[in-house]
């Protein structure tokens, strides 16, 4: 068993970890000959947003209802990441999982000195959070604008010190959408000041229009916004000469003859050379909002391009590769960490909760290398959110988890699972006294339907076993078990993951229980190997 420096039990939220990077054996979008391949993330981080400050990039993304929010990635070539920093575990006054709820559409700038997030969260309003280093410790996020509806806000700070922010709608909240509106803000980012402006109405030409990022270059000011919707859309330019002035409209981006669908909503970043970048996502279902990387011109006429027209109708394509950005640093293939050995003081970044408010005995890291989930009461594992999780990272992967389970009552239950709006399991159950090997499917988990038990069998073995996700092209997944590490045991049906609301499917660990106990069950998990 391996062994900790120090003693920690740490939850998830609470920053950077030390966490030795190790780069991917499922996606590499660096193909080491000076160019890169699409998506630079084959992972779900909807929404993307990009600065760069220096010689490094930062990007933050949706994080809705799964905590810790706001995961922050760091490269120095836009292609190469790593996770760097998360923001505190923030959805205001829900205790219970709130699917698709939470934080919508986050914007990241740096001014005077300090790097700022802003978001809407649809139910309650718009918030910001500051830092002086993205890896360290956020502010407490600051209400800056209480209401419903008001979704994917940004901040745009001009030469003459004054303050803008621009948003959308979400029309389930507040009875509107397709439209884009803006307001002057107080220098310090903390208030509104202004009068709310309509500053782009696209139910004519372009429909669901969202996710704008406010931008100013030689005396144009430009709003970013993709409109059609996610799985079928395009990306727009919105150009004026006053921040809350009248804009004209421009379609930069669209899939055209690709396959690369609904090319959608991200940021506007420049290489240390001066080169432009898009960074945008396209929604793949199951597999989440992966990201994408666009090479991107501005012409004579203050106009921009983005991809490459490869049709010649005049409107960017996305590419499958290209040159990688410059940077003026040397780079490393590196990719954001899957897995875990549980040999840190802290959980990894790339963990995330099903939930608002992850409790600190939900899960302890021991000395001895191992993280044990306690057993906690649950009503339905959809709605469950003692559920840790890790994105999918790829078309096809191998997840296996070394564990051990100790059963403390009847109703105790542990394993893995493949969770969205259906969700499968393979776990470890005591019933009657005796511990079973049950596998269960639930469709239309979202529509409250109950889990359907596949197959369940006897298991006698103690101590330490092994259970494994196999997840093929289509996000087809197969669940087996081992008690060896060598010979391994399939389950008996395979399962289709679907995605989530807002998010893509995700994979992860669980231990519950039916009631309470003065002694619940626990599972220990050794590791966890991504292949």
């Amino acid at each position: 068993m391996k062994k900790l420096t120090t003693l920690a039990i740490a939850m998830l939220a609470l920053g950077a970890t030390s966490w030795a990077q190790g780069v991917s054996k499922t996606w590499v979008a660096d193909q080491g000959d000076g160019t890169y391949k699409n998506p630079v993330l084959y992972a779900d981080y909807s929404d993307p947003d990009v600065i760069r400050v220096g010689d490094d990039y930062w990007m933050t993304s949706s994080s809705f209802d799964c905590v810790p929010a706001l995961q922050i990635l760091h490269s120095t070539d836009l292609v190469n990441w790593e996770f760097a920093g998360a923001v505190r575990s923030f959805i205001p006054n829900e205790v219970q999982r709130q699917h698709g709820h939470g934080i919508w559409a986050p914007s990241i700038r740096f001014h005077n000195g300090l790097y700022y997030i802003y978001w809407g969260d649809p139910d309650t309003g718009v918030y910001m959070t500051c830092a002086t280093d993205p890896r360290g410790e956020w502010s407490t996020p600051h209400l800056v604008w209480e209401g419903k509806g008001m979704i994917d806000a940004c901040p745009l700070w001009d030469d003459d010190g004054r303050a803008y922010l621009v948003h959308a709608w979400a029309g389930s909240r507040s009875g509107m959408k397709s439209i884009l509106s803006a307001s002057e803000m107080s220098p310090d980012g903390r208030r509104l000041i202004g009068e709310e402006v309509l500053l782009f109405d696209g139910h004519a030409e372009h429909p669901t229009v969202e996710g704008p990022k406010f931008y100013k270059r030689d005396g144009w000011y430009y709003i970013f916004a993709p409109a059609g919707g996610v799985k079928e859309g395009w990306q727009l330019v919105l150009r004026s000469r006053e921040p809350l002035g009248r804009y004209e409209c421009r379609k930069v981006l669209h899939q055209g003859n690709t396959d690369i669908h609904g090319p959608h909503q991200g940021g506007w970043v420049e290489d240390t050379a001066g080169d432009c970048w898009f960074l945008h996502f396209e929604d793949r279902y199951a597999y989440g909002r992966v990201v994408h990387l666009q090479p991107m011109e501005w012409t004579a006429d203050g106009w921009c391009t983005m991809g490459v027209d490869s049709n010649k109708d005049g409107i960017g394509e996305p590419v499958k590769s290209y040159r990688k950005p410059h940077s003026n640093v040397p780079t490393k293939i590196c990719t954001p960490t899957e897995g875990d050995e549980f040999n840190d003081s802290k959980l990894g970044l790339q963990w995330q909760w099903f939930g608002s408010h992850p409790q600190r005995d939900w899960a302890m890291l021991s000395p001895e290398g191992f993280l044990r989930l306690n057993c906690r009461p649950y009503d339905n594992l959809y709605d469950a959110n003692n559920i840790i999780a890790q994105k999918i990272t790829a078309p096809k992967q191998t997840i296996t988890a070394r564990v051990r389970f100790v059963a403390g009552v009847d109703g105790d239950r542990a394993g893995v699972i493949v969770h969205g709006r259906d969700y499968a399991t393979l776990s470890l159950v005591r019933t009657d006294g005796k511990m079973r090997l049950v596998q269960t499917i639930c469709e239309g988990a979202d529509k409250g339907m109950g889990e359907r038990i596949v197959e369940e069998k006897p298991f006698s073995h103690e101590g330490w076993m092994y259970l494994r996700v196999e997840i093929a092209e289509g996000c087809k997944c197969r669940f087996f078990y081992s008690t060896n590490g060598k010979r391994w045991e399939p389950l008996w049906e395979e399962f289709t993951a679907k995605w989530g609301v807002w998010i893509g499917a995700k994979w992860g660990l669980f231990a519950v229980t039916k009631g309470k106990t003065n002694d619940g069950g626990r599972m220990d998990i050794d590791w966890v190997r991504v292949e």
